[in-house]
């Protein structure tokens, strides 16, 4: 058994896209961490193609919008029957449509999708996806920012990197993601290494002091300063929501 929010060792994380464009996968996911994970099953990836579901000889997937308007958008029964051919509607996967209107996606459903079995994935194209069939399959919809992509293939991508670098052994140490952006609400501090000099800018000297209570002081002071200035919405939700609340560093 696997502490709540923390992914199971002894399972194998699966990711279903289903795609107009299966040769897109795996993409950037074959390499690096996420590459090197899939290789060793640490994580299992399928992409199906959904133009494989169409009925006509055509393998139409998408039509005219209805009321008229620009554009193409993806049909009901196509959509559906490439849905129903991969995710079983008791499954524990949840099933996501990639979506420019869905919610934000976070660190903290990030971390729960990672800890749990899996994730389907669906990825428009065109206009989008008819409405009925992401209200009749209870899709979630999850966007990654406000800004619209050719087609939520690159946001699939995304969300499947930032789950599947927080599977175990992903990332070497248990500890290596703990610091970073949005972990703990606050955006992650300012990084250095060799040269000491670089065209004239030095190392702060508190990185190099020794003094590890110091340089974790300096961290947090930076982590808050950086939220506070780049981020407010982050930075007020940080002292609304932190146990220990935070302090300005004006």
């Amino acid at each position: 058994m696997s502490k709540a929010g923390a992914p199971d060792p002894e399972r194998v994380w699966e990711a279903d896209v289903l795609t107009l464009f299966p040769a897109m996968f795996p993409g950037p996911l074959g390499i690096s961490l996420a590459g090197r994970a899939l290789e060793e099953g640490t994580w299992r990836l399928r992409a199906v193609d959904i133009r494989g579901f169409a009925s006509d000889k055509h393998r139409s997937v998408d039509d005219t919008p209805a009321g008229g308007g620009p554009g193409m958008v993806m049909r009901a029964d196509v959509v559906a029957a490439a849905v129903d051919a991969v995710h079983r509607p008791d499954s524990a996967k949840p099933l996501i449509y990639l979506s420019p209107r869905g919610k934000p996606l976070t660190q903290k459903r990030v971390r729960e999708l990672a800890a749990g079995p899996g994730v389907t994935l669906l990825c428009g194209r065109f206009e989008g996806v008819d409405q009925r069939v992401i209200e009749a399959r209870s899709m979630e919809e999850v966007s990654l920012g406000d800004f619209v992509l050719s087609g939520g293939e690159p946001a699939a991508m995304a969300l499947i990197d930032a789950c599947v670098r927080l599977l175990p052994g992903v990332m070497g140490s248990g500890l290596s993601g703990e610091d970073e952006s949005f972990e703990s609400g606050l955006l992650e501090y300012p990084h250095y290494t060799r040269p000491a000099v670089f065209e004239g800018r030095e190392i702060p000297a508190v990185l190099t002091s020794g003094d590890h209570a110091k340089v974790n002081a300096w961290r947090r002071e930076r982590a808050e300063e950086l939220t506070r200035t780049r981020r407010p919405d982050l930075w007020e939700k940080f002292l609304t929501e932190s146990p220990k609340g935070g302090r300005h560093t004006d």
